[in-house]
């Protein structure tokens, strides 16, 4: 049996799930060997960037090393947010973004950088996920289909035997073959970089609190007391002229236009 027969052989149904099977196969495949490399990368950068980074003297400096070593930004935009925090610190107008402590700052900008970072790592596994469960299911239907339809022609034909019916069977139970094959390396794959993700998370993480930390302990005392000071000073609205109409101390009620020097 030949695949060009069998796809002669099949119906609608047979091929749809099998060209289904298909762009499974060739996504998941694609994304293994993306990710694959790139864990490979991130493994090697986050331990070499996080050393380049505490021997480097100054945060600017490291920031600067960086740069060399850190091939898919993993590190770099930790440090730029913790950087752009220290180095703006009181001088950016007030907003509710700059309002808060140091401590709440870099909180904020340190959570949305690595989750930003996590997410690019984290690309493609609801994809193997989906593939690794849904795959089987779509060979079994094919596998079913396949059969009825093999059952159907044979009880049409008057005449059953082990011949008429081996032969259909077994053509159908290549699409549960099919759904098993591809669906064992992506839930292979998801469970290993699933694995890797949380060594590079965890690395990150701790990276990321030190980072925290070492910028706090190096701030001015002014700067972690915050800035809320300076924003109720700037959404506060401006006094108006006392009520009951009463004119100003030491002065009279205002002259009309024109009657200056009259």
């Amino acid at each position: 049996m030949d695949a060009l027969h069998w796809w002669r052989q099949g119906d609608a149904v047979t091929q749809s799930a099998a060209l289904v099977l298909l762009a499974m196969s060739v996504a998941s495949w694609v994304v293994i060997v993306w990710k694959l490399r790139l864990m490979r990368r991130a493994s090697a950068d986050v331990a070499r960037c996080t050393a380049a980074f505490w021997q480097a003297p100054s945060l600017l400096l490291a920031q600067q090393r960086l740069q060399s070593f850190d091939r898919d930004a993993l590190v770099l935009p930790l440090v730029d947010a913790a950087n752009l925090i220290a180095n703006h610190d009181g001088v950016t107008p007030p907003t509710l973004a700059t309002a808060g402590s140091l401590s709440q700052r870099l909180t904020r900008v340190l959570r949305d950088a690595l989750h930003d970072v996590l997410g690019r790592l984290q690309f493609g596994q609801v994809l193997l996920a989906t593939v690794g469960s849904t795959a089987p299911f779509v060979g079994l239907l094919g596998t079913v289909w396949g059969i009825y339809h093999a059952l159907t022609a044979v009880a049409g034909a008057g005449q059953i035997t082990i011949d008429r019916v081996s032969g259909p069977v077994g053509e159908a139970l290549v699409m549960t073959a099919a759904g098993l094959a591809v669906a064992i390396p992506a839930v292979l794959a998801y469970n290993v970089f699933g694995r890797l993700l949380g060594r590079i998370e965890a690395d990150l993480e701790g990276f990321a609190r030190d980072l925290r930390e070492l910028v706090i302990d190096t701030a001015p005392v002014q700067s972690l007391t915050g800035t809320t000071a300076g924003l109720s000073n700037a959404i506060r609205p401006a006094a108006g002229p006392p009520q009951g109409g009463s004119a100003p101390l030491g002065g009279s009620e205002p002259r009309a236009a024109g009657s200056v020097g009259a």
